[in-house]
């Protein structure tokens, strides 16, 4: 029997843009040239079809912690497939899956132990406002459903999550959304005074400032209505904001007085981004429900988990209760197994005290940038950075739409991997550049990221 017959890059590119409707992608941008092929990957290296090689300086998509290649991982896929390659969580369980839930439990903080698991972050998130609804109904508090975000913040594409998104020109395609949702400012220190904070605050200040935003915003809508607070360790959405000092322990204080729950958002945070398996422990807060998925396979299948309290099954355990949610490829054994090879390596290879031990120079080799006139700000934590890019730094003068367009994407984005560095540029909130490459990186790559980017971006101040 003969295998599928591989494509020639020409019959490729026909078929990638008569049948392949890809994801956030202006597909019209290709009708005159070619759609990008990446065919394979080696560590922190990608290599497009025509054997260019790209430094991975996005982890693919904040996903690729362990880097390309590793035959463990698929080996571990291969011989769960053989032995049993498909089995719902739905009254029935298998041992991979019993296995992962008990470890991600472990590792999870405090009595974060009931452990739901889906096929990505966005069903992660999904799931944790269902279950926010759903407890208090069967506490008796049913009309506590509505969820506070913060603006700018991205939590998913599905209907739930993307009414918890902060991102106004995401939405108005799919609207109406879900109702109940309502946004809060986030904590970009950099832009603090835009976005409602009063003049020359400490960081400590605005971070009690930011938090307290969250109290207001319950109190307006009335306590007795609103169920859950969702928030990132370190903001995604605007180029990685970092919490300032004494934000979580106030924003923990907040949603205890007022019984409502927070949730970690950790699906780009989470398993070793930051350092740590958890946001929340990088930054010290309990957390009642932690959403995460992405680096807990490392990307080699796909996995989402949402971790609860102890105290949120309670009521399930109840005779005759049921939690009516699930996805056929929630815990699939082979995405399952995956992450138990996967979490096997952080721990042999010392993963998390890799990237500790190398932060420190992963942030100063990008703040070298800083002597750039474009560059205004640097910001981040552990192996997840945003560069915002600026007009005029002394006055934090922002792009235009225009100059997003032709300077951003234009000439950034396409500049940057045309020289060998696959990130993002991005414009949702102000212009900036994000890096987070695979956690086994090292000062050679840092080096790398930084030379290229600082050719990118001198070429494109001269446009401005």
């Amino acid at each position: 029997m003969m295998g599928p017959m591989a494509l020639d890059s020409d019959a490729q590119q026909r078929a990638a843009k008569d049948n392949l409707w890809m994801h956030f992608t202006r597909q019209g941008g290709y009708a005159d040239h070619d759609v990008p092929v990446i065919v394979r990957g080696e560590g922190a290296y990608i290599y497009d079809d025509k054997g260019r090689r790209y430094l991975d300086g996005l982890a693919g998509l904040f996903v690729s912690q362990l880097g390309h290649g590793r035959t463990e991982l698929a080996e571990a896929a291969a011989k769960q497939a053989k032995e049993l390659a498909f089995m719902p969580l739905w009254s029935y369980a298998h041992p991979p899956a019993i296995e992962l839930a008990e470890r991600v439990a472990a590792y999870a903080p405090g009595d974060l132990n009931r452990v739901f698991f889906t096929s990505g972050g966005g069903e992660a998130v999904e799931t944790a406002w269902k279950l926010a609804k759903n407890y208090y109904k069967l506490t008796g508090r049913p009309m506590k459903h509505k969820v506070i975000s913060r603006a700018i913040a991205y939590h998913g594409t599905t209907q739930g999550a993307l009414s918890i998104t902060g991102l106004p020109f995401l939405k108005q395609q799919f609207e109406p959304l879900v109702p109940s949702t309502f946004r809060v400012p986030n904590t970009n220190y950099y832009r603090a005074t835009e976005h409602g904070s009063p003049e020359g605050l400490t960081p400590e200040q605005f971070g009690r400032w930011a938090a307290d935003q969250i109290a207001i915003a319950i109190e307006n809508e009335g306590p007795d209505t609103v169920a859950a607070v969702f928030l990132e360790p370190v903001q995604n959405a605007g180029g990685c904001f970092p919490p300032p000092p004494g934000y979580f322990d106030r924003v923990r204080e907040i949603c205890d007085q007022y019984d409502v729950l927070l949730v970690s958002d950790e699906v780009i945070c989470a398993f070793g981004r930051l350092g740590h398996m958890f946001g929340a422990d990088r930054f010290g807060y309990q957390p009642d429900i932690i959403t995460c998925a992405k680096g807990i396979t490392s990307g080699y299948a796909p996995l989402g988990a949402m971790i609860a309290s102890d105290r949120l099954m309670e009521p399930f355990l109840e005779d005759g209760a049921m939690f009516a949610h699930g996805y056929t490829f929630g815990g699939h054994p082979v995405s399952t197994a995956v992450a138990l090879a996967n979490l096997d390596i952080f721990e042999s290879e010392n993963v998390l005290e890799h990237v500790r031990d190398n932060e420190g120079a992963f942030r100063a080799t990008l703040e070298r940038l800083k002597d750039l006139p474009i560059v205004g700000d640097v910001r981040g934590e552990g192996y997840f950075y945003g560069i915002e890019l600026v007009k005029d730094k002394d006055t934090k003068e922002t792009f235009s739409d225009e100059e997003c367009e032709r300077i951003l994407f234009g000439a950034v984005s396409k500049g940057l991997f045309e020289e060998g560095l696959y990130c993002r540029a991005d414009d949702r909130g102000d212009p900036v550049v994000q890096l987070a490459p695979p956690l086994i990186c090292d000062q050679s790559h840092f080096d790398e990221i930084e030379q290229i980017l600082r050719v990118v971006l001198d070429k494109a101040h001269a446009l401005l």
